[in-house]
């Protein structure tokens, strides 16, 4: 059984200066490795060396206390990670996808359970990327309230250009320094992001960035952000506001909000200015100060435009109105995933349409909508979903008649089809409306 951890979780929120000096043996525990093997995902792609979750477990016992005790004499050395690219939804351009070996995967688990314990009782409420128990729900819900509740007038959208390609290893070893004193700890973060990358068969060094793919990557970043932003929006930035000021960031996508447009203009002025100080850049495209709030109608209607919008976790935030004509906050998908997630699917169809049969399909189709639902049904986005749920009907019904020249596959057919499999319907999945209270 592996080591209880929620001590050190303790000693964190009681002491919050305090310096971790001894918490290398719990990386070490055999217990725990074997906790952290257990949670890797054994469909994953293996890594430079190929070898598998099922292969490595084959003499599980010995590999682990093998591993133990090469991490005990520091003798441990990652292997590079392994680079591919992916496409990314909705754009021509490529995502980069880290593959660390299972060995290191091992290890990034059983450190990042020993972190996790330090730095859940300091990152702030403003952080909900890759944390436990908090999600991106929870960040939309919040940040709506606080538009609806609170006096904001205008929001700053903001995006880090090539994040986690560019942390500066020299700083984060620096905020790692403020909690962590254990020096064992630190060598094995240093040699993990020293690893190199794989690319085409040839290795390069990694001087920068954080390896993508790994456990240990998102709560690394957290914690460069925690120190870069977070705790500089909480503590300094906003005791110089005279209005409303608040901030939200899911992983290096953040944004703020603010009562007065000179707060949110000096906002995004010094924001750049921080961010510089630690080796990263704004991406301009995606980085912006609009009136978003109770008044935003009235005052485009008087220039005579509309109230601009903004996206954020994949949902496009517009000023509407309850049935009663007041301001509420709303939501819909946005137009950029509505897309990607259409082309996505009309990928699946096109290569699977031949290669299984109907009902197979239709199995398959109806988890792959019940997954977009089961994130994207939320308050107010009804029309949205059920639009989506309709374009991947006719997407369906287009494509399973490509199988044959004599186009015999009916709408009628489809339903039945649809029906056997009890395809979903669109049912709000998470009340986030902006409007309530919280009970008592």
């Amino acid at each position: 059984m592996a080591r209880d951890l929620t001590r050190i979780n303790e000693l964190a929120r009681n002491k919050t200066k305090e310096k971790f000096t001894s918490i290398y043996h719990y990386v070490t525990d055999l217990d725990q490795l074997r906790a952290s093997y257990e949670r890797i995902d054994g469909s994953a792609a293996p890594g430079v060396d190929r070898v598998t979750k099922e292969e490595y477990g084959k003499v599980l016992e010995k590999n682990l206390q093998d591993l133990s005790e090469r991490l005990k004499s520091m003798s441990y050395r990652p292997k590079p990670v392994m680079r591919v690219y992916i496409p990314k939804p909705g754009s021509d351009k490529k995502r980069p996808l880290g593959m660390p070996c299972i060995e290191d995967k091992i290890v990034q688990n059983a450190l990042r359970a020993v972190l996790e314990q330090i730095y859940e009782a300091d990152f702030t409420n403003s952080s909900y990327g890759y944390r436990p128990g908090r999600t991106q729900h929870q960040a939309l819900d919040d940040l709506g309230r606080t538009i609806q509740q609170k006096r904001i007038s205008y929001v700053v959208e903001a995006d880090i250009k090539g994040f986690f390609d560019h942390v500066n290893q020299e700083w984060l070893m620096k905020f790692l320094g403020e909690r962590i004193g254990d020096e064992r700890v630190l060598r094995l973060i240093v040699r993990i992001l020293k690893s190199g990358i794989m690319e085409d068969g040839l290795t390069r060094a990694s001087d920068e960035g954080v390896p993508q793919g790994g456990s240990l990557s998102p709560l690394l970043s957290n914690i460069y952000l925690h120190y870069a932003l977070d705790l500089w929006f909480e503590r300094r930035f906003k005791k110089g506001c005279k209005g409303e000021a608040d901030y939200f960031r899911y992983a290096d996508d953040y944004l703020a909000c603010f009562q007065y447009p000179e707060e949110a203009e000096r906002f995004l002025r010094e924001m750049k200015e921080r961010l510089e100080k630690f080796h990263l850049e704004i991406e301009p495209s995606k980085t912006k100060l609009i009136e978003f709030g109770r008044f935003a109608e009235r005052d485009a209607q008087k220039r005579g435009g509309k109230p601009e919008t903004f996206d954020f976790l994949g949902f496009t935030h517009y000023c509407g109105k309850t049935r009663n004509g007041y301001f509420k906050v709303k939501r819909r998908t946005s137009k950029k995933k509505f897309r990607a997630k259409l082309k996505e699917f009309t990928e699946w169809l096109r290569k699977e349409r031949n290669r299984h049969k109907t009902g197979e399909l239709l199995k398959t189709a109806k988890r792959k909508l019940q997954g977009h639902l089961n994130y994207y049904a939320i308050t107010d986005n009804s029309r949205e979903c059920d639009n989506f749920r309709y374009q991947m009907e006719r997407l369906l019904h287009s494509w399973l008649n490509r199988r044959s020249q004599r186009r015999s596959f009916t709408w009628e057919r489809l339903k039945a089809g649809l029906n056997w499999v009890r395809w979903p319907r669109v049912l709000i999945k998470h009340n986030l409306d902006p409007c309530r209270r919280e009970s008592a």
